[in-house]
């Protein structure tokens, strides 16, 4: 083919064809299509060969999505649109800031937070308090010192090799009642 004649636009819908003069020109098919196959292989080839060198240099679809993301981010950013949003929202968040509702708000706010902590720290002092003087009363005291009784008898007569526990009625030759109601 003479290369002066052809069509090198490449949105033409007649890329790469002569004029239409050489249109009666026939046309083997089979050529065509192994012309398609070999150009396809090519393509492959290629594709392959950008891929490998894509992961030689450290280049994956990850680093790629990456990489755009990171883009049109920064595109986001400079773009007028956010500039304008972000400069209104900032003279917005001035304004709200400023305003005498807004302090009384955080004002409140802030002595609430107090109160209640100053609340809560009293009310912790008080439980820790009476917890105290509940241990030191004689109810607890005398019900302290059963408890470590009843735990002694058990210890004690695991820690003395016995393996015989005292009886809960007191005696041990006698065997328990058998309560049966029938």
């Amino acid at each position: 083919m003479d290369s002066a004649g052809q069509d090198i636009n490449l949105n033409s819908p007649n890329k790469g064809l002569l004029s239409d003069s050489l249109t009666d020109v026939p046309v083997d098919t089979a050529l065509v299509e192994e012309e398609i196959v070999t150009l396809r292989q090519v393509l492959a080839a290629k594709e392959r060969h950008c891929a490998e060198l894509k992961r030689k240099l450290g280049l994956s679809a990850l680093e790629g999505l990456k990489q755009n993301l990171s883009k049109s981010w920064h595109d986001v950013q400079v773009s007028n649109t956010y500039m304008k949003t972000s400069e209104k929202l900032g003279e917005w968040n001035e304004k709200v800031t400023q305003s005498d509702l807004y302090k009384k708000t955080q004002e409140t706010l802030s002595q609430a937070g107090q109160k209640t902590s100053a609340a809560l720290s009293t009310m912790g002092s008080a439980i820790s308090r009476k917890l105290g003087d509940m241990r030191n009363s004689a109810t607890f005291k005398s019900f302290e010192d059963r408890v470590g009784t009843i735990k002694s008898k058990v210890v004690g007569g695991r820690e003395n090799g016995s393996e015989n526990l005292p009886s809960p009625t007191g005696s041990g030759a006698k065997p328990l009642p058998d309560h049966t109601p029938f």
